[in-house]
């Protein structure tokens, strides 16, 4: 791998991202990619996530801070890090690293295998591989949002938001300025968009387990299950 930019979204993640940045810093010390950043892109967090990420930029000259007014969503926030992020290969992984970070050798060398633009992570491919599981009715709501989808949208990859994906930079910088959907739903439009530019992308199983502390509420989730047959309408204009 040339180089990686991490693109993780953050909103009131003042617990969980000291960890996770010790993890991905301490992986890239041993992969030691040609050039590599973080982007701890903070959404409009009401506690000390930038101050944290700010105290690592001191001593990390690679992590870097992009802020904006208001808490827009995590589809925005994920959209502003790719778009500022200089890689030659592009990740997208939560704050909470419930992929582990090693995970992305396994995308790139799918990706690299299979000559493809985008590879993303899968819990659905392997299920074994899930080794701490969300609650019983998240679950099942994921797997239902998933056989929606694919009948809405024509896309046929079996887990669409495990928040692990890699993304060639040209690829990326052609997908998201596309990209109109703010919330959670941003995974499936960006599939989508991919699709509808010929760009093909490949699934992979990785490792996954849940972590508490979910910033999704039920709200949230009903809206996705909506901005389905809306992501249909806008890509078929």
């Amino acid at each position: 791998m040339d180089s990686l930019s991490i693109v993780i979204p953050a909103f009131n993640e003042e617990r969980r991202l000291p960890e996770s940045l010790d993890r991905i810093l301490d992986w890239l010390k041993q992969a030691r990619p040609a050039f590599s950043e973080v982007l701890v892109v903070d959404d409009g967090s009401l506690d000390s996530t930038a101050a944290v990420v700010e105290e690592y930029a001191k001593t990390h000259p690679s992590v870097r801070l992009l802020r904006y007014a208001g808490n827009r969503g995590k589809g925005y926030a994920v959209r502003h890090g790719m778009l500022e992020a200089r890689g030659t290969w592009i990740l997208c992984t939560d704050a909470d690293l419930s992929t582990p970070i090693g995970e992305v050798a396994k995308l790139y060398a799918a990706a690299a295998e299979q000559g493809v633009a985008v590879a993303i992570g899968s819990r659905a491919v392997d299920r074994s591989l899930v080794e701490v599981h969300q609650p019983a009715l998240r679950e099942y709501s994921g797997r239902f949002f998933n056989i929606l989808m694919r009948a809405v949208t024509g896309l046929r990859f079996r887990d669409t938001q495990c928040g692990f994906k890699l993304f060639r930079a040209d690829a990326a910088k052609q997908i998201f300025p596309l990209q109109k959907q703010d919330g959670f739903s941003f995974d499936v439009e960006d599939l989508v968009i991919a699709g509808k530019l010929g760009l093909e992308a490949v699934e992979v199983a990785v490792k996954w387990r849940n972590v508490e502390g979910t910033k999704v509420k039920l709200s949230q989730g009903l809206k996705s299950f909506a901005d389905l047959f809306r992501i249909r309408a806008d890509h078929r204009r």
